[in-house]
């Protein structure tokens, strides 16, 4: 109660306002009396709030309805052109920058391959400064327009640093990298543009909850497998943990004792035997053969090719063959661990190596997975592919940003009292939870 007695007047404001702008953006397109109704405003409450965003150009007209008996109702929606977010996706192969609208819809895009020089930190920094550049030349849109940057980097999220986020990146080489602090120094963005970093697992985990595989479902672990694996582990619908959650250090678990070496340095961990890097070098351990100059990707696709061929052509390397039923057995044995550890209604693999291994696996996982789990949670479960592709980290990226905007009642830091508040503050004042819906494009 003590909280709630330190609101003000401008606290309730933003609050309706973000209630109207979230039900109008994950709702809409709704009439007056259908926000009334929806948020439990009262109708004079509704008309200020409506005439106040719209005045700010964040609502626009999106038709009209027939009502009984009366005139017809005017549907009200999000401006999709009122705004503007990138999401950065510092993947394992590519560093991914995409500039959206605010209904997140794609306006441009543009890719940096790391298969070069790999994690380099500054030249990672760079990559970001030209393609958001690019990104913003492209579709003609100016930075001061823009709601905030949002990006998902593989390793632990550090928030206590006055300079902004540190990431702790073990197995990619980056300790303790002052992340935020390298960005706002070298993205040429206005300084008052915020940055949004996070574990990529975690983006991921949001864009499936709120755009894929994930609607609906209050318990949920979204899978990242990629080169390394990891997981985000959401319950009663947000992030495990809260607004300062990490995400779970799932592939670091230990699945042999005494086993192969993990790119982190210790042994036996799933990372060690489930992680594309990691299936390269077990493929060539077993006299396999994939091209020295392969990528990663391109390895796995040539795995997949000599294990599971076409019908008309030529038999199945058994090597290869077993290899990959041994990756599915780890796989569901780790998701076991996972159904036992949180008892999650839903569980989702993506990332670019459970996209294309996945089709294939899933079948062997899901035995796996019944096998290794306790019986219960096993048969509450379900395990299937995301849904949103090789974009979801780049999507879930640009959400941040997007959630900070709404529970600020639609007001970027520029131009809002609350520019050095904690975000989470405001969420949690706000009340802000998002509803799960489709993607829209406009």
């Amino acid at each position: 109660m003590a909280a709630q007695s330190k609101r003000t007047v401008r606290d309730l404001r933003r609050v309706n306002r973000a209630e109207v702008l979230q039900r109008l953006y994950f709702d809409g397109p709704l009439s007056r009396q259908e926000l009334g109704a929806a948020t439990g405003l009262s109708s004079g409450s509704i008309s200020n709030v409506v005439a106040e965003l719209a005045a700010d150009g964040l609502l626009e007209e999106a038709g009209v309805v027939d009502s009984e008996g009366g005139r017809p109702r005017t549907l009200l929606r999000v401006a999709p052109a009122s705004g503007h977010l990138i999401g950065i996706d510092v993947g394992e192969t590519r560093v991914r920058v995409e500039l959206f609208d605010l209904s997140l819809g794609e306006l441009a895009r543009s890719e940096r391959p790391l298969v070069q020089h790999g994690y380099d930190v500054d030249r990672i920094v760079g990559h970001i400064r030209a393609a958001v550049t690019d990104v913003l030349r492209d579709a003609d849109v100016t930075a001061d327009r823009l709601v905030g940057v949002g990006v998902g980097v593989p390793g632990i999220i550090d928030r206590s640093s006055a300079d902004g986020v540190v990431v702790h990146g073990q197995t990619v080489g980056w300790d303790a990298v002052p992340l935020e602090k390298l960005l706002r120094e070298s993205a040429e963005l206005p300084s008052h543009v915020p940055f949004f970093i996070d574990n990529g697992a975690k983006t991921l985990g949001q864009a499936e909850m709120w755009f894929g595989g994930g609607r609906g479902a209050s318990d949920a672990v979204v899978v990242l497998f990629g080169s390394g694996v990891s997981a985000c582990v959401v319950v009663d619908g947000a992030h495990y943990g809260g607004a300062g959650s990490r995400a779970v250090e799932w592939g670091h678990t230990t699945v042999r004792v005494g086993g192969r070496h993990c790119r982190c340095g210790s042994p036996g961990c799933l990372e060690a035997y489930v992680g594309a890097q990691a299936i390269r070098e077990r493929w060539l351990e077993s006299g396999g053969s994939p091209a020295s100059s392969a990528d990663e990707e391109t390895a796995l696709a040539a795995l997949l090719a000599v294990a599971l061929p076409a019908p008309d052509g030529p038999p199945a390397d058994p090597a290869a063959a077993r290899l990959l039923d041994e990756t599915a057995e780890y796989l569901g044995a780790g998701i076991a661990d996972l159904v036992n550890l949180f008892r999650p209604e839903r569980i989702l693999v993506g990332g670019w190596a459970g996209l294309l291994l996945g089709p294939a696996l899933l079948p062997a996982v899901r035995r796996y997975a019944k096998k290794y789990a306790m019986r219960h949670p096993a048969e509450h479960v379900s395990i299937d592919l995301g849904t949103l592709g090789p974009d979801a980290v780049t999507l879930g990226a640009a959400t941040l940003p997007l959630a900070d905007f709404f529970a600020r009642g639609g007001r970027r830091r520029q131009d809002s009292a609350d520019a050095t508040a904690d975000p989470a503050d405001l969420l949690d004042q706000g009340n802000w939870r998002p509803v799960v819906v489709e993607r829209r494009s406009v």
